[in-house]
């Protein structure tokens, strides 16, 4: 089959890392860019508000509805598991809480890779992290020490505060969680109302920030509704391709094979193939095409290109705990919402100011804590809902409360993502081994502990918070452990699954799990990049979609010198 068009740049995934890819590498007129999306246009009503993520997750027209496979530590539970299919990807469908992590965060990454850039940064410091969030930003505050106002991410703080969260804040610093001005410093220890991607109370996703203000050059080319089945590879490798992780290239990448329009057709990449397609996508995508780990492949009858054995492993994910408190005296989202009266006004607030609970993202109020002292960063984070709902999809449930959901920020439980059959249709098997080490389980039980601690503060006792979840009935370690595992679930954070690595002398990965080098590149395949959260070789604390950026415009810098 011939090519049915050529592009110097084919990028799989129009989600976070996509878009910013597309904007950068099309800058130049030059270069033609071809990104490629599986899902459709992100005009739809529910994707631009931000409560929309009610109707868009679990949405078969913006989320690919993976679930996971039966998972021992959640007790034998299969769980959703959302993932933007849609231009724009997760950050269409997400809970636009603008994170960077912690700076302890990036000392793991430069170890992992060798990489000293990876760093934060400062006085006498190699690390640009922290110089490249700035340049990413267009801050609500202007341009300080912390922040830019020059880039293309909106930051805004939230439109919208409540009592119930004002209150909990005052219990969180009552037993040792002080109220600081905001998380994206380097060091979240504290509660804050996160910061949001959002543009005078409209989501502002990374398709908002990078493509469509260059959705009209002439370059730039933008399939949607069109899936990835194969990449196509050729082991004549060029010697001019021979660098960096492809020093030891047995392949190289000519193209991509697509089904677009209920037809297969393809398109020739002259330089790179980038794939941006996720966590669950791009290693999915890297093992149909004969690139992964040998056994798996032969396994499944798929020709063994190049042996991987770290493509779709070291998933790594933030299990939340999701708790429930009654609450009376204070209005929440339940409260609201049952009335019509109550949610006809939230309606016209926000079609009249652009504010009120329709502006508010899933989470409005966080707060980082140690479960050991001895730690020298915050481990624990909890999103704070101002409403309760069995989970999402389903309706709120008919009374006042909150959820207070606490998350293991460094998880030590690793899992894998793996083709189920040779099919590139089907959807992989994904398995989170949640809870399978004793560190995360001795955590969530802290976790869970805490949660107990702040809403019994006496800044609470007023609303007279009643224990639904996990139930006041267990108190034992063993009790609570077991409750972790029957109520815990994603929060939506995959990263890890073809993972950055450090290469000795010889160009040879120093651990088995990499599959990428500093700047992306896969090993062994010349011309292959794997640019978004499969990237990262441990999980950042807290929301994963700012990481993510920052790999994409260093992984871009990289490309364009």
């Amino acid at each position: 089959m011939s090519p049915v068009a050529e592009f110097d740049f084919v990028i799989v995934g129009a989600g976070s890392a996509g878009c910013l890819l597309a904007n950068r590498l099309s800058a130049n007129p030059d270069r033609r860019v071809l990104l490629v999306e599986a899902g459709g246009k992100d005009d739809w009503f529910w994707i631009k508000v931000p409560v929309g993520y009610l109707y868009t997750i679990a949405n078969p027209r913006t989320d690919w509805c993976f679930t996971t496979e039966a998972d021992p530590g959640l007790a034998g539970r299969s769980i959703h598991y959302a993932r933007g299919r849609v231009v724009g990807g997760c950050s269409s469908i997400n809970a636009m809480i603008h994170m960077r992590g912690q700076s302890s965060d990036y000392e793991l990454w430069a170890q992992a890779t060798g990489d000293e850039r990876w760093l934060w940064g400062g006085l006498n410091s190699p690390g640009e992290t922290l110089a490249i969030y700035k340049d990413l930003e267009n801050y609500f505050g202007g341009a300080n020490e912390w922040h830019g106002v020059e880039g293309e991410i909106r930051v805004e703080r939230p439109r919208v505060r409540w009592k119930i969260l004002d209150a909990w804040q005052s219990a969180a610093a009552e037993i040792g969680i002080a109220p600081i001005d905001e998380f994206n410093r380097g060091d979240n220890a504290g509660s804050a109302y996160f910061h949001v991607n959002q543009r005078r109370g409209r989501r502002w996703s990374m398709a908002d920030a990078f493509l469509h203000p260059v959705a009209d050059r002439p370059n730039l080319t933008l399939y949607t509704q069109t899936q990835a089945l194969q990449i196509l590879l050729d082991d004549q490798v060029h010697e001019n391709q021979r660098r960096g992780a492809w020093t030891t290239a047995q392949q190289r990448v000519t193209g991509l094979r697509l089904l677009k329009g209920g037809h297969i057709v393809e398109v020739r990449a002259r330089r790179e193939l980038i794939l941006s397609a996720g966590a669950i996508g791009s290693p999915h995508l890297m093992q149909v095409s004969g690139l992964g780990p040998a056994g798996l492949l032969a396994q499944h009858q798929v020709p063994v290109l190049v042996d991987l054995p770290g493509v779709g492993e070291n998933l790594q994910d933030h299990l939340q705990l999701r708790t429930v408190y009654r609450v009376e005296g204070a209005p929440t989202v339940n409260t609201l919402y049952r009335n019509w009266i109550t949610r006809a006004g939230m309606g016209l607030q926000y079609l009249l100011m652009r504010s009120g609970p329709m502006t508010m993202p899933p989470s409005t109020l966080g707060a980082f804590a140690k479960s050991d002292p001895a730690l020298g960063s915050p481990d624990l984070e909890w999103h704070v809902q101002p409403l309760s709902l069995p989970k999402f999809g389903e309706p709120l449930h008919p009374f006042g409360a909150i959820t207070p959901s606490v998350c293991n920020l460094r998880p030590s439980s690793r899992g894998h993502v793996r083709m189920a059959t040779a099919d590139p249709l089907a959807n992989p098997k994904i398995l989170c081994n949640y809870l399978s080490t004793d560190t995360d389980r001795q955590t969530a039980v802290i976790g869970l502990q805490m949660t107990r601690q702040i809403m019994a503060a006496p800044a609470l006792a007023r609303y007279r918070p009643q224990e639904m979840l996990p139930g006041p009935q267990l108190a034992s370690d063993d009790e609570l452990q077991q409750a972790a595992g029957e109520l815990g679930t994603t929060i939506f954070h995959p990263v890890g699954t073809c993972a950055m690595g450090a290469f000795d002398a010889h160009g040879r990965p120093r651990s088995p799990a990499t599959v990428l080098d500093t700047d992306c590149r896969v090993y062994r395949v010349a011309g292959l990049r794997v640019v978004d959260a499969s990237a990262m070789p441990t999980i950042t604390s807290g929301n994963t979609n700012a990481p993510v950026m920052l790999i994409a415009e260093r992984a871009a810098r990289a490309i364009v010198g």
